[in-house]
């Protein structure tokens, strides 16, 4: 039997986040080195390269972590308050005997968010709230996790209108002069989301069912239990009291629910959309050319209308919001000042890791390693039958997204080569958008490059390694759903 002591040398040997990040670094700057000899396509990477990798991650992230660092201090004026412990608590009494429906409901509305607009480093605040929640329910952090990683992670492998994946994509292909029917990309991305969405869901479920049922069978080591309980078993605690919601608690969890459904409706791209965006979502007044007579209400807030938001102007939203939190909480000038700096400060280890991870892109395309390995890629596709084509480019492409793992830079970057390779062999352009967005969904579910992920599961008190050994059997069975999906879908287009 393992003693405690072996237990707790076995989980001493566990590398953390910064040090798997820091050996994928190391191996990218060595494999430039070793390809630069073969080719002038690439160039090898110096140490300074590899030891300003990050700090240059940090530069190109910066609207991202800065995004991080508000939301903690949001989410930290909301648990100064109370309302956000005791919403929890409420929540899990009222659906007492019926809390695993929570993952179902919750991971179809991070699917649409995924679909949508790409909802990815959105998310990232949700792993918090959520593993508080799951904890609360009886299940473990990692059911919240998966919840929100596998929710969103499948409505991106199966983007619709995502302007970051298809939308990128459809825009470079353009520019190629390729003509694409967005018929097609739409009703593929909706089974594609369907599809992927309703597996996860039945495997999130049986395994939070298994939790509840026995806490033994968690994934979590004894480390990560101890770890999530200092971290969110307070909010655990509550569940298991008789909880009333003052009137300040109640308009707080409103405001908390406002702001979010604002920042989701602020990255959708409404106008691209066709949607109708007057009244609430865009009460600006226009003249007859699109010029602005008065500014929208969200634009008087932030610069620019419901739509046309990005990382700046949803920070600024969480930062005004997080102020009116403080001031409808009750809370005095000093706790909303130095609540708001103590929860941005609790963010700076998941800062710190997306800047590392995407320090590796930016290491990639410093050194041309990203376009050499694609333009090969591409080459060894030409000739292949559908059957065969379509496979082999959902590998590439799943292969390539570990090394640039942002969707709209592998779109802008790829799809002018693999986009006219389809269509000059006669395969569908719209299929092979598909297979971009499908296969570089899979990898987004696991890749340690991507700074979502990482912190997100650093906020969860998850390692990577066990999100890896977790969702694993998953990931093989979304990669090979997706390739026969996208394989039937080029042979018959």
């Amino acid at each position: 039997m393992r003693t405690m002591t072996e237990t707790a040398k076995k989980k001493r040997g566990m590398p953390s986040s910064f040090t798997i990040l820091l050996a994928l670094l190391a191996i990218v700057a060595v494999i430039t080195v070793i390809v630069s000899g073969t080719t002038d396509a690439v160039t090898a990477a110096t140490f300074s390269d590899f030891f300003t990798a990050p700090v240059k991650g940090f530069a190109d992230a910066l609207p991202v972590c800065l995004f991080v660092m508000i939301l903690g201090g949001f989410l930290g004026m909301m648990t100064e308050t109370g309302a956000l412990d005791n919403g929890i608590a409420v929540l899990v009494q009222k659906l007492k005997g019926r809390e695993i429906w929570i993952i179902p409901v919750l991971m179809c509305l991070f699917a649409l968010g995924g679909t949508s607009y790409g909802m990815c480093e959105e998310t990232v605040p949700f792993y918090a709230l959520l593993a508080a929640t799951m904890m609360a329910a009886g299940f473990d952090p990692l059911v919240g996790a998966a919840t929100v990683l596998l929710g969103a992670g499948c409505g991106c492998l199966g983007s619709t209108v995502n302007p970051f994946a298809v939308g990128a994509a459809v825009d470079a292909l353009s520019s190629k002069g390729i003509e694409v029917d967005q018929t097609i990309i739409i009703g593929l991305g909706f089974l594609l989301t369907v599809v992927t969405t309703l597996i996860s869901i039945i495997f999130v479920m049986r395994y939070a069912k298994k939790v509840k049922a026995d806490k033994g069978s968690t994934f979590l080591s004894l480390q990560e239990q101890k770890d999530a309980e200092a971290a969110h078993g307070a909010a655990a605690a509550e569940a298991a009291k008789e909880i009333k919601l003052t009137g300040r608690q109640k308009a707080v969890l409103g405001i908390f629910a406002f702001t979010f459904v604002v920042m989701i409706v602020g990255f959708i791209p409404l106008g691209d959309l066709n949607a109708n965006v007057a009244g609430f979502f865009d009460n600006g007044v226009y003249d007859a050319d699109g010029n602005t007579i008065t500014q929208a209400w969200s634009a008087v807030v932030t610069g620019l209308p419901i739509g046309q938001w990005y990382f700046d102007e949803a920070s600024t939203w969480f930062f005004v919001m997080a102020i009116v939190i403080g001031i409808v909480g009750g809370l005095s000038e000093k706790q909303i000042v130095n609540t708001f700096i103590t929860g941005a400060a609790d963010m700076m280890s998941v800062v710190l890791i997306i800047a590392l991870a995407r320090g590796i892109s930016v290491l990639m395309a410093a050194t041309g390693l990203d376009m050499y390995v694609l333009d090969a890629a591409a080459a060894m596709l030409r000739g292949v039958p559908s059957f065969i084509f379509a496979p082999v480019a959902f590998l590439v492409y799943f292969g390539l997204s570990f090394l640039i793992p942002s969707t709209s830079g592998m779109a802008t970057v790829s799809m002018p080569i693999m986009g006219p390779l389809a269509a000059g062999l006669g395969f569908s352009p719209e299929v092979m958008v598909m297979i971009f967005s499908s296969a570089i969904g899979v990898v987004n579910l696991f890749t340690p490059t991507s700074g979502a992920i990482m912190g997100g599961l650093s906020l969860a008190k998850i390692e990577w390694t066990t999100w890896l050994k977790f969702a694993m059997p998953l990931i093989v069975i979304l990669t090979l759903v997706s390739m026969v999906i996208t394989t039937v879908a080029c042979m018959v287009i």
